[in-house]
């Protein structure tokens, strides 16, 4: 072979080799790609047959995953055990092999029945092995005419390389099938671990914030130490303690509450601990206490920050010694009462300033538990709004079935000082107002109001009034279209190009009601 037939050859490989690379890149199907890669080859070598079989090493038989010039049928026929014919043996060792003439080689098996019929001796068959490192996960084969001028090392060096490009792409097919698996795996596990943790029934909220709130609930219910839950008014204070005590070994005890701010100071030891007969002006019959009342459950003291120094002195004797004595009593009662407690002051601000005892503060303060504002879980609002409606359309008989776009967009943006208990007043307010079944914006209380969506912009001409009222009914149709602008057009009678050029004015992204 002169130097220019040389050159053109290793032209024409690498051209081939350039063909099946860009074939592989093609799909992540292993069998999509495979084909295109034999049709190269056939293409190249002026191949009359050719097939790729895979070893499943669980049952250890060899099959053809992808052929060229066979029939589905004789597909089917092409299977091998291992050291069974040609390919069975390559397979084996993990070394090629080349018969010049199908003929003369007893172990080529025609398992297909491709070759019946044909001139045998005019056939020969090259068959190369697929490896992963040292593994060999199959074999590459092909069959072509005899020809003595045929270098058989050039076809099987080619044949070898192609197999190593076809390996790396199942290597990487592979990877990226356990990768995808495992996604799916974790996928899965992270369902099955946030299905099973823990939710107390009475609370809503599914935000990360309140999880963590949830844990801890479950871990001091199982206990019974003390328990100072703290956060700003109207986060649901009372419903943590109610959840902790429903979820503990006192749950079939009395849960006994105490508001310690809505007691006058000259009645609250009478509360707390009970009265004997004739111990003060009016105490006309012996009385027992909160305390008592709680003997084998729970108490729980809210607001127990705004308690008076003296009160403070009996409070912290229960909790050290477990007993008390009733107003104008000298009998010590035993007291087997969990005690939870619960304020929106700071307490340590109280300490300092002398009106909080440093010692009942430590003794309240055990476990606590910080319940965090409607600001900082603002993924619960409309679960929470969602379950308000709900609640007052049985109350009142409504049938109040969704949120405007608007009226949510104010609730998100409004900082909820009041938290979940103001929260709960506007959609009481929202519900009772509605007429249509919608709680739009003008619904809600004009504190949760702004400028853009009440209209009250200073100086607002007649075509910014109008803007608005066109912003909301776009808004509305895409929250009810889910984000389809074809649809949404359709909904307000107007036609395509109009609804894209009114979203392109107000600036809308159609893709956040998908």
């Amino acid at each position: 072979m002169n130097h220019s037939d040389e050159t053109r050859r290793k032209l024409k490989e690498l051209s081939l080799l350039f063909d099946i690379s860009q074939a592989l890149d093609q799909s992540m199907n292993i069998r999509e790609v495979l084909a295109p890669t034999l049709q190269a080859l056939a293409d190249h070598m002026g191949m009359s047959r050719g097939t790729l079989t895979l070893l499943n090493r669980k049952t250890g038989e060899i099959a053809i995953e992808v052929a060229h010039g066979l029939s589905r049928s004789q597909q089917r026929r092409g299977k091998y055990r291992l050291g069974e014919g040609i390919t069975g043996k390559v397979v084996q060792t993990g070394r090629p092999a080349v018969v010049p003439r199908i003929s003369d080689d007893p172990l080529f098996l025609d398992r297909t029945g491709a070759r019946q019929g044909l001139k045998k001796t005019d056939i020969s068959f090259l068959c190369v092995p697929i490896k992963i490192g040292k593994e060999v996960i199959g074999a590459l084969s092909v069959d072509r005419l005899f020809d003595k001028s045929i270098s058989f090392e050039e076809d099987i060096r080619l044949l070898s390389t192609i197999a190593s490009m076809i390996a790396q792409a199942v290597r990487l097919r592979q990877a990226a099938q356990e990768e995808k698996q495992r996604l799916i795996d974790e996928n899965v596990r992270l369902r099955e671990e946030l299905k099973d943790r823990f939710h107390p029934a009475n609370i809503i909220g599914n935000s990360r914030e309140m999880q963590a709130v949830f844990d801890l609930i479950l871990q001091v219910s199982e206990v019974d130490t003390t328990v100072l839950i703290q956060g700003e008014s109207g986060t649901g204070k009372e419903l943590v303690a109610n959840a902790i005590h429903y979820h503990s070994h006192r749950a079939d005890g009395p849960f006994i509450k105490v508001n310690c701010a809505a007691l006058p100071e000259t009645v609250i030891e009478s509360e707390l601990f009970g009265h004997e007969k004739g111990a003060f002006t009016g105490a006309i019959n012996q009385r027992k206490g909160r305390f008592e009342l709680a003997n084998g459950g729970t108490i729980f003291l809210d607001e127990v920050g705004d308690l008076s120094l003296a009160t403070q002195v009996k409070l912290l004797r229960v909790l050290q010694e477990k007993s008390f004595e009733r107003v104008g009593g000298n009998r010590t009662i035993q007291a087997n009462v969990r005690v939870l407690a619960a304020t929106n002051r700071d307490l340590e601000g109280l300490i300092e300033s002398g009106k909080f005892r440093e010692d009942l503060y430590y003794r309240l303060n055990v476990f606590p538990i910080h319940i965090p504002p409607l600001r900082k879980r603002k993924t619960d609002i409309l679960l929470l709004a969602d379950h308000f409606v709900e609640k007052y359309n049985a109350l009142y008989h409504k049938s109040v079935r969704r949120i405007s776009t608007p009226a949510i967009d104010m609730m998100m943006s409004y900082h909820w000082p009041g938290n979940v208990r103001e929260l709960e007043n506007c959609i009481e307010r929202a519900v009772l107002l509605s007429r249509d079944g919608v709680i739009h914006g003008h619904h809600l209380p004009p504190t949760l109001q702004t400028a853009e969506a009440s209209g009250t912009r200073p100086k607002n001409t007649l075509e910014e009034a109008l803007a608005n009222v066109e912003r909301e009914l776009i808004l509305d149709a895409l929250k009810d279209a889910r984000g389809n602008m074809a649809r949404a057009a359709r909904r307000l009678g107007i036609t395509e190009r109009m609804m894209g050029l009114r979203v392109r004015k107000y600036g809308i992204n159609p893709k956040r009601f998908r």
